[in-house]
């Protein structure tokens, strides 16, 4: 093997291993928190953002002072669509600094909500793991809709 061959080589098992790390720390930091510290971050000041649809949030979310329903999908006959306006609906009620905590369901729709709002600027956002699913499995405070007979 030449020199000439003997350097691609070394340069290019030098880009497999070490370019994406560089990449990698391009994308934003996504911190997950358990429910119950998200309940202790919610009474302390923290705002929620609930990204379910208002279909689901009105059958039950959790019960804290600074909760706000923006969905990040809409249900459509198509299937699920994302929710064009996210983005600008959040910056309607909040800046780039309050301190925000995104859930949803189950955990996967506040992922990618709290990725978005990270990419856009926001700088204190938090994903609640488990969603409502794991804040009612923890018996934590819930407002339910009155079911009218």
């Amino acid at each position: 093997m030449g020199i000439t061959s003997l350097y691609f080589s070394s340069f290019f098992i030098f880009c497999l291993l070490f370019l994406p790390l560089f990449c990698i720390s391009e994308l934003p930091q996504i911190v997950t928190i358990d429910v119950h510290a998200a309940s202790h971050l919610l009474r302390s000041g923290h705002s929620y953002i609930d990204v379910r649809t208002k279909e689901e949030f009105n059958k039950g979310h959790v019960d804290v002072d600074n909760c706000f329903n923006i969905p990040y999908f809409f249900i459509t006959s198509q299937g699920r669509v994302k929710n064009p306006e996210f983005l600008k609906q959040v910056s309607l009620v909040f800046n780039k600094d309050d301190h925000i905590i995104v859930g949803c369901q189950s955990g996967v729709r506040s992922i990618y909500a709290t990725t978005d709002l990270l990419e856009s600027g926001f700088k204190h956002v938090s994903n609640m793991g488990g969603g409502y699913v794991s804040w009612v499995e923890n018996e934590l405070s819930i407002k339910e809709s009155k079911q009218e007979l």
